[in-house]
Order: structure tokens, then C-alpha cells, then sequence
């Protein structure tokens, strides 16, 4: 059996091959692709998000202006997630998730 940090690591794969390429190229996520991604593995980070916040994160995350977020942009945006986390935990130690 894997371990959690391997699983951790499929998980972030097998998300954006889920995603990726319901439209168009295969191995890239479209905005529609995107925000489903965010809406439906993201809720409480991507509840409130306007359509004009989505563009701007699109734009943030799209280094290569192709219009579309590759797999290094995409794990690019989950580790700056996952450093606010840290740092979000780091302020208030009692809300960190615990293993079980």
C-alpha cells in the first residue's frame, strides 16, 4: 500500500487528468475546465469565485499565454495552496488537521 504522500501525490495527478482535455487538448485545462476543477475539488477555496477572479487566476497561472494551464502551472498553483496553508496553520495551530 502506498503511502500517504505517494497517494497525496496520485491524487494531484489522476485531479488534473480528470479534468484536462474534456475539451480540447488532452494534457491542458481550458477556463471551463478549470473552474469546474476548482468548484468541484476545491469548494471552500473557490466558493465565492466571480467570473472576473477566475480570469485573473487563469492569466496568473497561464506563464505560457496559450490561454490554457498545463500541468506545471497547475501544480505550480497547488503549491502556492498549499503554502498559504502552511503558513494559515503556522498563525492558528489549534485548526490544524489532525490524522486520525
Amino acid at each position: 500500500m502506498a503511502c500517504p504522500l505517494e497517494q497525496a501525490l496520485a491524487v494531484v495527478v489522476a485531479t488534473f487528468h480528470k479534468y484536462s482535455g474534456n475539451e480540447g487538448d488532452k494534457y491542458k485545462l481550458n477556463k471551463a475546465e478549470l473552474k469546474e476543477l476548482l468548484t468541484k475539488e476545491l469548494p471552500s477555496f473557490s466558493k465565492q469565485t466571480s467570473e472576473a477572479s477566475l480570469q485573473k487566476l487563469m492569466s496568473n497561472l497561464d506563464c505560457n499565454s496559450d490561454n490554457e494551464v498545463d500541468f506545471q502551472e497547475y501544480v505550480t498553483f497547488l503549491a502556492c495552496m498549499a503554502m498559504m496553508c502552511n503558513e494559515f496553520f503556522q498563525d492558528l495551530p489549534d485548526k490544524m488537521p489532525r490524522r486520525k
